[in-house]
Protein backbone atom coordinates (compact mmCIF):
# COMPACT_ATOMS: atom_id res chain seq x y z
CA UNK A 1 0.00 0.00 0.00
CA UNK A 2 1.15 3.24 -1.01
CA UNK A 3 -0.55 5.32 1.11
CA UNK A 4 -0.19 5.23 4.83
CA UNK A 5 -3.64 4.11 6.54
CA UNK A 6 -5.64 6.00 8.67
CA UNK A 7 -7.39 4.45 11.26
CA UNK A 8 -9.54 5.33 14.17
CA UNK A 9 -9.42 3.60 17.42
CA UNK A 10 -12.63 4.31 18.52
CA UNK A 11 -12.55 5.69 22.23
CA UNK A 12 -15.13 4.86 23.99
CA UNK A 13 -13.62 4.22 27.56
CA UNK A 14 -12.03 0.54 27.21
CA UNK A 15 -9.27 0.24 29.29
CA UNK A 16 -5.70 -0.71 27.82
CA UNK A 17 -6.64 0.99 24.31
CA UNK A 18 -3.19 2.58 24.08
CA UNK A 19 -1.65 -0.81 23.27
CA UNK A 20 -4.02 -1.64 20.32
CA UNK A 21 -2.68 2.31 19.30
CA UNK A 22 1.09 1.48 19.36
CA UNK A 23 0.50 -1.88 17.58
CA UNK A 24 -1.31 -0.17 14.59
CA UNK A 25 1.27 2.77 14.47
CA UNK A 26 4.08 -0.18 14.43
CA UNK A 27 1.85 -2.39 11.45
CA UNK A 28 2.24 1.37 9.12
CA UNK A 29 -1.09 2.99 9.90
CA UNK A 30 -1.73 6.49 11.16
CA UNK A 31 -3.60 5.73 14.30
CA UNK A 32 -6.12 8.32 15.91
CA UNK A 33 -7.80 7.42 19.57
CA UNK A 34 -11.31 9.18 19.25
CA UNK A 35 -14.80 9.09 19.62
CA UNK A 36 -15.34 11.68 17.41
CA UNK A 37 -17.82 10.76 14.34
CA UNK A 38 -16.87 12.70 11.34
CA UNK A 39 -13.11 11.44 11.76
CA UNK A 40 -14.18 8.29 12.95
CA UNK A 41 -16.47 7.69 9.07
CA UNK A 42 -14.11 9.16 7.07
CA UNK A 43 -10.56 7.12 8.58
CA UNK A 44 -9.47 4.21 6.18
CA UNK A 45 -10.26 1.73 8.69
CA UNK A 46 -12.47 1.73 12.50
CA UNK A 47 -11.09 -0.60 15.36
CA UNK A 48 -13.16 -1.13 18.08
CA UNK A 49 -11.51 -2.22 21.28
CA UNK A 50 -13.21 -3.97 24.34
CA UNK A 51 -12.64 -5.22 27.90
CA UNK A 52 -14.17 -6.47 30.23
CA UNK A 53 -17.93 -7.20 30.57
CA UNK A 54 -20.50 -7.46 27.61
CA UNK A 55 -23.24 -5.15 28.91
CA UNK A 56 -20.39 -2.37 30.02
CA UNK A 57 -18.75 -1.94 26.75
CA UNK A 58 -22.39 -2.02 24.58
CA UNK A 59 -23.49 0.79 26.66
CA UNK A 60 -19.98 2.63 26.60
CA UNK A 61 -20.02 2.21 22.45
CA UNK A 62 -23.57 3.21 22.67
CA UNK A 63 -22.91 6.51 24.90
CA UNK A 64 -20.50 7.74 22.42
CA UNK A 65 -22.70 6.82 19.09
CA UNK A 66 -20.19 4.43 18.14
CA UNK A 67 -23.40 1.52 16.82
CA UNK A 68 -24.01 4.48 14.77
CA UNK A 69 -20.53 5.39 13.25
CA UNK A 70 -20.10 1.08 12.77
CA UNK A 71 -23.35 1.06 11.05
CA UNK A 72 -23.03 3.94 8.65
CA UNK A 73 -19.44 2.59 7.69
CA UNK A 74 -20.56 -1.17 7.14
CA UNK A 75 -23.60 0.35 4.93
CA UNK A 76 -20.98 1.80 2.57
CA UNK A 77 -18.30 -1.29 2.73
CA UNK A 78 -15.88 0.59 4.94
CA UNK A 79 -13.73 -1.64 7.22
CA UNK A 80 -14.24 -2.15 10.93
CA UNK A 81 -12.22 -4.03 12.68
CA UNK A 82 -13.51 -5.60 16.59
CA UNK A 83 -11.42 -6.99 18.99
CA UNK A 84 -12.06 -8.97 21.98
CA UNK A 85 -15.52 -7.87 23.16
CA UNK A 86 -15.32 -5.65 20.57
CA UNK A 87 -16.42 -8.93 18.30
CA UNK A 88 -18.43 -10.09 20.75
CA UNK A 89 -20.93 -6.86 20.88
CA UNK A 90 -21.15 -7.22 17.12
CA UNK A 91 -23.93 -10.31 17.63
CA UNK A 92 -27.30 -10.31 18.78
CA UNK A 93 -26.71 -10.35 22.56
CA UNK A 94 -24.50 -11.47 25.42
CA UNK A 95 -25.45 -13.51 28.71
CA UNK A 96 -23.75 -12.78 31.85
CA UNK A 97 -24.67 -13.72 35.41
CA UNK A 98 -27.93 -14.76 33.76
CA UNK A 99 -28.37 -11.23 32.44
CA UNK A 100 -28.98 -10.71 28.63
CA UNK A 101 -27.96 -7.71 26.71
CA UNK A 102 -28.76 -6.42 23.04
CA UNK A 103 -25.38 -6.45 21.14
CA UNK A 104 -25.38 -4.63 17.69
CA UNK A 105 -26.88 -7.70 15.65
CA UNK A 106 -24.42 -7.48 12.54
CA UNK A 107 -24.25 -11.39 13.20
CA UNK A 108 -26.92 -13.85 14.53
CA UNK A 109 -25.81 -14.99 17.64
CA UNK A 110 -25.44 -14.98 21.88
CA UNK A 111 -21.86 -15.01 23.50
CA UNK A 112 -22.05 -17.09 26.74
CA UNK A 113 -20.10 -18.20 29.27
CA UNK A 114 -17.34 -20.56 28.06
CA UNK A 115 -17.62 -24.14 29.22
CA UNK A 116 -14.26 -25.19 30.40
CA UNK A 117 -13.27 -26.49 33.84
CA UNK A 118 -10.48 -23.45 33.73
CA UNK A 119 -12.13 -19.74 33.12
CA UNK A 120 -10.95 -17.11 32.07
CA UNK A 121 -9.42 -18.59 28.98
CA UNK A 122 -6.07 -16.59 29.39
CA UNK A 123 -2.69 -16.89 27.41
CA UNK A 124 -1.61 -18.57 24.16
CA UNK A 125 -3.26 -20.44 21.93
CA UNK A 126 -3.64 -22.39 18.75
CA UNK A 127 -6.83 -21.47 15.61
CA UNK A 128 -8.00 -23.19 13.30
CA UNK A 129 -7.96 -20.53 10.14
CA UNK A 130 -11.19 -20.55 8.08
CA UNK A 131 -11.03 -21.49 4.28
CA UNK A 132 -10.01 -18.64 2.08
CA UNK A 133 -8.88 -16.35 5.62
CA UNK A 134 -6.92 -13.20 4.42
CA UNK A 135 -6.43 -12.16 8.49
CA UNK A 136 -4.38 -15.52 8.75
CA UNK A 137 -2.20 -15.17 5.40
CA UNK A 138 0.90 -16.57 6.45
CA UNK A 139 0.30 -17.21 10.05
CA UNK A 140 -1.90 -20.06 9.91
CA UNK A 141 -0.22 -21.95 12.27
CA UNK A 142 0.92 -19.51 14.95
CA UNK A 143 -0.98 -19.21 18.35
CA UNK A 144 -2.43 -16.47 19.66
CA UNK A 145 -2.91 -14.23 23.31
CA UNK A 146 -6.78 -14.88 24.76
CA UNK A 147 -8.08 -13.26 27.85
CA UNK A 148 -11.82 -13.99 28.20
CA UNK A 149 -14.48 -15.91 30.03
CA UNK A 150 -17.17 -15.39 27.30
CA UNK A 151 -17.22 -16.37 23.76
CA UNK A 152 -19.52 -16.63 20.38
CA UNK A 153 -19.29 -20.47 20.52
CA UNK A 154 -22.05 -20.80 17.39
CA UNK A 155 -21.94 -19.48 14.46
CA UNK A 156 -25.84 -19.39 12.06
CA UNK A 157 -25.21 -17.01 9.86
CA UNK A 158 -26.06 -18.68 6.23
CA UNK A 159 -24.56 -17.50 3.24
CA UNK A 160 -26.69 -15.19 1.43
CA UNK A 161 -27.34 -15.36 -2.56
CA UNK A 162 -23.97 -14.26 -4.19
CA UNK A 163 -22.90 -12.89 -1.32
CA UNK A 164 -19.30 -14.36 -0.59
CA UNK A 165 -19.80 -16.82 2.55
CA UNK A 166 -17.85 -15.09 6.09
CA UNK A 167 -15.17 -16.84 7.10
CA UNK A 168 -15.20 -17.73 10.69
CA UNK A 169 -11.62 -19.24 12.61
CA UNK A 170 -11.88 -21.23 15.79
CA UNK A 171 -10.36 -21.99 18.94
CA UNK A 172 -10.88 -24.46 21.83
CA UNK A 173 -9.97 -24.34 25.27
CA UNK A 174 -10.82 -27.28 27.94
CA UNK A 175 -12.73 -28.71 25.33
CA UNK A 176 -14.94 -25.97 24.53
CA UNK A 177 -14.95 -24.82 20.77
CA UNK A 178 -15.49 -20.99 20.17
CA UNK A 179 -15.58 -18.03 17.80
CA UNK A 180 -11.99 -16.82 17.44
CA UNK A 181 -12.17 -14.57 14.34
CA UNK A 182 -14.58 -13.54 11.42
CA UNK A 183 -13.95 -12.33 8.59
CA UNK A 184 -17.17 -10.28 6.94
CA UNK A 185 -16.71 -8.29 4.34
CA UNK A 186 -15.96 -5.16 5.56
CA UNK A 187 -16.81 -6.46 9.30
CA UNK A 188 -13.72 -8.28 10.59
CA UNK A 189 -13.38 -8.86 14.76
CA UNK A 190 -11.12 -11.26 16.64
CA UNK A 191 -11.65 -12.55 20.15
CA UNK A 192 -7.97 -12.70 21.18
CA UNK A 193 -5.80 -9.99 21.44
CA UNK A 194 -3.41 -8.95 18.06
CA UNK A 195 -1.76 -6.13 19.85
CA UNK A 196 -0.48 -8.72 22.69
CA UNK A 197 0.31 -11.20 20.21
CA UNK A 198 3.82 -10.36 18.98
CA UNK A 199 4.98 -10.97 15.98
CA UNK A 200 1.95 -13.21 14.87
CA UNK A 201 -0.60 -10.54 16.00
CA UNK A 202 1.97 -7.91 14.12
CA UNK A 203 1.48 -9.58 11.03
CA UNK A 204 -2.36 -9.81 11.34
CA UNK A 205 -2.70 -6.57 11.59
CA UNK A 206 -1.09 -5.55 8.50
CA UNK A 207 -2.62 -7.91 6.21
CA UNK A 208 -5.61 -6.44 7.83
CA UNK A 209 -4.42 -2.99 6.88
CA UNK A 210 -3.18 -4.16 3.84
CA UNK A 211 -7.13 -4.53 2.86
CA UNK A 212 -8.13 -1.30 3.81
CA UNK A 213 -7.94 -0.39 0.15
CA UNK A 214 -9.83 -3.19 -1.24
CA UNK A 215 -13.57 -2.98 -3.12
CA UNK A 216 -15.80 -4.36 -0.03
CA UNK A 217 -19.15 -3.21 -1.60
CA UNK A 218 -21.65 -5.15 -1.54
CA UNK A 219 -20.01 -7.83 0.77
CA UNK A 220 -21.38 -7.22 4.23
CA UNK A 221 -24.77 -8.84 4.82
Amino acid sequence: MSKVPSVVVLDHGSGNVRSVVRALEAAGAHVDLTADRPRALEADGLVVPGVGAYAATIAQVRAVGGHRVIEQRLAGGRPVMGICVGLQIMFESGNEHGERSEGLGQWPGEVTRLQADIVPHMGWNSIEAGEGSRLFDGIEDERFYFVHSYAARTWEMERIGPIAAPVVTWAQHGGDRFIAAVENGALTATQFHPEKSGAAGARLLRNWLAGLGADRSGAHA
